[in-house]
């Protein structure tokens, strides 16, 4: 039910359907028993075995990354190129290369082998994992991957970044919004939405955006994949219908092509990755007159958010 909302508030890319369920990451492991040439960053070359693919799931990191470790719960942007592997050859069946942008990857809801393998994975690094049927998809595969019954996975993975569900702003804040007519918004400790206080005096009709924290990271451009905290809040009556701070972790959305509500491609595009924003969407920008009636936004409803730019890739 939750997805259903993001799908629609921070739409996500088609290449993140199929990104999800397979990419590897950052692991100890055995031997992959596949060969990788190429720089990080790099289309890389994937040289196969003869024969069918065997054994375990098995991870090797082939260029060290710094800084955090991936752990369950984080989202990861990355590129990649992803292998189906069988006694008949290989396929590939998926690559950020080819689809001209990174994909993001959600942890908590990968298949048993990659949540192991992508543990420990840390932004710079390279890695190369087989995923076994036991660990991914199983005797009965999954056809809308392009996945076969018993068949085998091998993803090469460059890890961009990684986002935990306690990431926040930085940069420098701002002065206190001194405007009776928009709402206040007060700090939370890392991991827990901003309280946000909503004046009782009639909704803005136009989009709002002013600056909470502005950050010191690149200016954001058309078409890049965006990691984001968020909190969406009815003017109505303040309360919240979504919040990827009460989901736990952040969320990759793409900015700029028309993939999320036309308030948020108008408000983030030209804003600075560590930002912290206010916005205020007017139905004709958000929802529509139909709403979105199953999380109870009416047709009417004049929405708030509190968004922070993670990091753009």
């Amino acid at each position: 039910m939750r997805r259903r909302v993001l799908r629609r508030v921070v739409a996500l890319p088609a290449v993140a359907v199929l990104a999800v369920p397979l990419l590897a990451g950052c692991s100890g492991g055995s031997d992959v028993k596949v060969s990788v040439k190429g720089a990080f960053g790099r289309l890389p070359e994937v040289s196969f075995p003869k024969g069918g693919p065997e054994g375990s799931l098995a991870v090797k990191t082939l260029k060290e990354g710094k800084g955090a470790a991936a752990r369950k719960g984080d989202l990861v942007m990355a590129d990649y190129v992803g292998y189906r592997w069988n006694k008949s050859g290989k396929k590939l069946v998926a690559s950020s290369y080819a689809d001209g942008r990174p994909g993001f990857f959600s942890t908590w809801q990968l298949v048993p082998g990659l949540v192991k393998a992508l543990e420990g994975a840390r932004p710079g690094s390279r890695v190369v994992a087989r995923i076994p049927p036991e660990d991914g998809f199983g005797a009965a595969g999954d056809a809308g991957h392009q996945v076969g019954p018993g068949d085998t996975l091998v993803y090469v993975l460059d890890v961009l970044g990684v986002y935990s569900g306690k990431a926040g702003p930085h940069g420098v804040k701002q002065a206190p919004l001194d405007d009776p007519s928009l709402p206040r918004v007060s700090d939370a400790p890392a991991g827990q939405a901003p309280v946000v206080t909503v004046p009782k005096v009639a909704a803005p009709k136009r989009l709002q955006v002013r600056t909470l924290v502005r950050g010191d990271g690149p200016v954001l451009r058309k078409g890049q994949l965006l990691a984001t905290q968020y909190a969406g809040y009815f003017w109505r009556d303040g309360r919240v219908f979504n919040s990827s701070w009460s989901a736990g972790h952040p969320f990759g959305v793409v900015v700029g092509t028309g993939q999320v509500m036309k308030g948020w491609d108008q408000a983030l595009l030209g804003q600075r990755v560590g930002s912290r924003l206010l916005l205020v969407v007017p139905p004709a920008l958000g929802y529509g007159s139909k709403g979105l009636a199953q999380y109870g936004i009416r047709g009417s409803d004049t929405l708030v958010f509190v968004v922070d730019l993670l990091g753009a890739h």
